[in-house]
This record gives structure tokens, C-alpha cells and sequence, in this order.
């Protein structure tokens, strides 16, 4: 009889990161350790006019000493952030040139609504001044599948690519499809997500679903699970991480393994009004199961923390019944950066590696404890040693998107 092969694993090799309070993934580790807060005015463009006026938006971030002086005509800001991370994420992976076959090298990333400032300025063009002065480059640049191809292109990676589009969950299912690829054979993957669309035509949708903020001051407006929560705050940036077959990374020599990701699922909400309960628990239960974990064997969940109030009720009550009440540490540093659209779940899935590596829970910054009727061990005030060897990131896409995945310490 001959035996089932077993699934490759997908481990992460390479991570980068282009965040609210830190560009490079040290420099956003460790302010993510200090609390270290990167939600301020948006400076962007001026809000006065606007709701809501506070954003994270990434610090001293010059495209030209980024990306090439040649993709500048072509990119929004969102791709030039993409394209940085990227480049993180292969040097910290060591991959270089020759090592892999360029068509067992693919792209997925995760995006909303894609290069968004970029298409209002060519919209503005238009009707100021007429076709003529529209850019060629709008033909894609807007597109929301633009940072896979933009990535793909410059780095040669003809792999399997895609992209998925379901807002805030979009970083972990494409970190699950990437893992899918792994598994299927493809030795190596680019993926997870960077995003931002911080002007007019990126804030008005937001403030029309009535879930921003409107606080202004910045320390008070991102208060998931505290029992004044008022909404949330968006922001710019994400993560780019290297997945890779197991064996492979170890066969070229691969300097690190940050984790792998050992489980993942991904479900929809029913039908408002249906009765139905929402899908955040089942995707949690059956991303342990593709992991072949129970929920004891978790160290650490860090939250989807919608700062939304009826929206943290589900998630602390899915918590609170699956692992018991403030049965296990659960954290939201996405606090100190805003909601990143199809970025912020791949930063909190690239936050999770590093708190796995280095043994530390980051803080909820700004939120001294949860509201009482919240059962859940929220980790705030400052960081908070464990020993961890597995950790739960959850996500929530606005629509109804569930995500889940499962890593584990190498």
C-alpha cells in the first residue's frame, strides 16, 4: 500500500513591514513593544471638513529612496509602500537570485479597493482639464491587484499569483492561499497585504458605513473592547512576509524560521436577520482543526479588536466560549497603527511571528482594561512575558468576512 505524501509546511522565512509607527519591522517591533502610537491628524490631506479626522499614516516615508526613479510616474502611494516591504521581506529572507526557479516563485496579496489616491488625482485631471491629461498609468495603477503584479514584476516571480479583496481579513486569506500554493509544490511565496487610502475619495466611503471614529484626540479614538468604544481608525501600511516550502528554505539555507502557518479558515456571516450566528467562531474552530490543535494548545489570540461595540461583543463572546473566561492572553496592537484595510491582518499575523520569536505579548495601547462584560485577558499597559509556541490571529472584513489562522514557533 503506498502511503499519503505529506502537505509541505509553510514556514515564514522573510518578513517586512511598513507601518503607522515604524518603517522596517524592528523599528515597528520595538514601538510596538513600547506602545509607541502611530495614530495622529491626518496630514494627508486636510479633514477640517470631515467626521473624523485622525489616521495612522507611516513616518517618514520618501518613495525615492524606495522605489526606483522609473516606477514613481506609475505607482500610488499604497504600491510604493508595497514594493518597500516587499524588498524587506526578500533581503530578510536571504533569497537571491538563482536560488529558486523564477516560476516556483509566486505573488498573493490582499487589497480593498487598490490604488485609490492615485485614481482620484487622474479623476481630477479629467474633469478640470479634459482626457489628455490623464495618465496612461491609470489604466492600472488604480488597480487592486496592482502590488501583486508590481512585486511580481520587479522581483521576476512567475509563479502561481493572485489577489484577494475582503478588506480587513484579506492579509490572512493571502497568507492561506499562499500556503495553499507551498502545499501544491510551489516552492516559494510573496505574500500578505499593504494598503491605505487616506484622501477624499478613500474617507468618504469609510465614514458613510458609520463605524469610524470621530473622536479627535488620537489616544481616545481606537478603543476596541474598552467600554467607551466608539469605532475605529483607519490607516496605511502593512506586511509583506516570505512563505516558503519547509524543506526548500532549509535545503538553500535559510538563515531563519520565524513560524509556520500551521492552520487557516475562512467563513461569511449569514444574512442579517437570519437568525444564524455569525461566522467568526466556526472559522476559529476549523482553522484549529486544519492546525490539529485544540483551544488549550493556544498561547496568545491577537484580535480582530473592531473598536465597534455591538462588533468586539461577538468576538469577546466567541473568546470567552471557546477558551474559557480570560482564559488566554489576547491582545489588538493594530491600536497603536489603525485598521489597515487588506494590510492590517498581515501585520498582526507578522506581529504574531515576532511575539512567537521573541517570548513577549505586545499591549493594547490606550485601553486601560476591557469593559466588564468583555471576559477576555486583554493584554494592556505595557508587554507581557510568556512562553509561547502558538498564537491565533483573527480578522473581519467589512461585508461579512471571516478569517483565521493558526501559527506555531518553529
Amino acid at each position: 500500500m503506498t502511503a499519503t505524501p505529506t502537505a509541505a509546511r509553510a514556514v515564514v522565512t522573510g518578513l517586512g513591514v511598513t507601518a503607522p509607527n515604524g518603517l522596517g519591522t524592528e523599528e515597528y517591533w520595538a514601538a510596538t513593544l513600547a506602545g509607541k502610537s502611530g495614530l495622529g491628524r491626518l496630514t494627508r490631506f486636510d479633514p477640517a471638513q470631515y467626521p473624523a479626522k485622525v489616521a495612522g499614516e507611516v513616518p517618514g516615508f520618501t518613495a525615492e529612496e524606495h522605489v526606483p526613479s522609473r516606477l514613481l510616474p506609475q505607482t500610488d502611494h499604497m504600491t510604493r509602500l508595497a514594493l518597500t516591504a516587499a524588498d524587506q521581506a526578500l533581503r530578510d529572507a536571504d533569497l537571491r537570485p538563482g536560488q529558486l526557479d523564477e516560476y516556483g516563485m509566486g505573488v498573493v496579496t490582499a487589497a480593498s479597493g487598490g490604488g485609490v489616491e492615485f485614481g482620484q488625482r487622474e479623476l481630477q485631471a479629467l474633469w478640470d482639464k479634459g482626457k489628455e491629461y490623464v495618465s496612461a498609468y491609470q489604466s492600472f495603477a488604480w488597480f487592486y491587484a496592482v502590488n501583486t503584479g508590481q512585486i511580481s514584476i520587479r522581483h521576476e516571480l512567475r509563479g502561481p499569483s493572485g489577489v484577494l479583496v475582503t478588506e480587513q481579513a484579506g492579509g490572512l486569506d493571502a497568507l492561506g492561499h499562499a500556503r495553499r500554493h507551498v502545499r501544491k509544490g510551489t516552492p516559494m511565496v510573496v505574500s500578505g497585504g499593504v494598503d491605505g487610502a487616506l484622501c477624499p475619495w478613500g474617507w468618504v466611503p469609510q465614514i458613510a458605513t458609520g463605524l469610524l471614529s470621530t473622536a479627535d484626540d488620537p489616544t481616545r479614538a481606537y478603543l476596541p473592547f474598552a467600554a467607551d468604544a466608539g469605532g475605529y481608525v483607519p490607516g496605511e501600511g502593512g506586511a509583506i512576509l516570505v512563505v516558503e516550502d519547509e524543506r526548500s528554505a532549509r535545503g538553500r539555507g535559510a538563515r531563519q524560521v520565524y513560524g509556520e502557518l500551521a492552520g487557516y479558515a475562512a467563513t461569511l456571516d449569514p444574512r442579517p436577520g437570519s437568525g444564524r450566528p455569525p461566522g467568526l467562531r466556526r472559522a476559529v474552530e476549523l482553522a484549529l482543526a486544519d492546525a490539529r490543535l485544540a483551544p488549550s494548545d493556544v498561547d496568545v489570540v491577537f484580535a480582530d479588536a473592531a473598536g465597534v461595540p455591538e462588533l468586539d461583543r461577538v468576538e469577546a463572546e466567541v473568546l470567552a466560549d471557546l477558551f474559557g473566561p480570560e482564559g488566554v492572553p489576547v491582545t489588538a496592537p493594530k491600536t497603536m497603527t489603525g485598521r489597515l484595510f487588506g494590510g492590517g491582518a498581515a501585520l498582526d499575523a507578522a506581529t504574531a511571528l515576532l511575539a512567537l520569536r521573541d517570548g513577549v505579548v505586545p499591549p493594547t495601547a490606550h485601553v486601560a482594561a476591557p469593559a466588564e462584560a468583555h471576559r477576555i485577558d486583554l493584554v494592556t499597559g505595557g508587554p507581557r512575558e510568556a512562553r509561547l509556541r502558538t498564537a491565533l490571529v483573527l480578522a473581519r472584513g467589512y461585508g461579512g468576512f471571516n478569517a483565521a489562522m493558526v501559527l506555531t514557533a518553529p
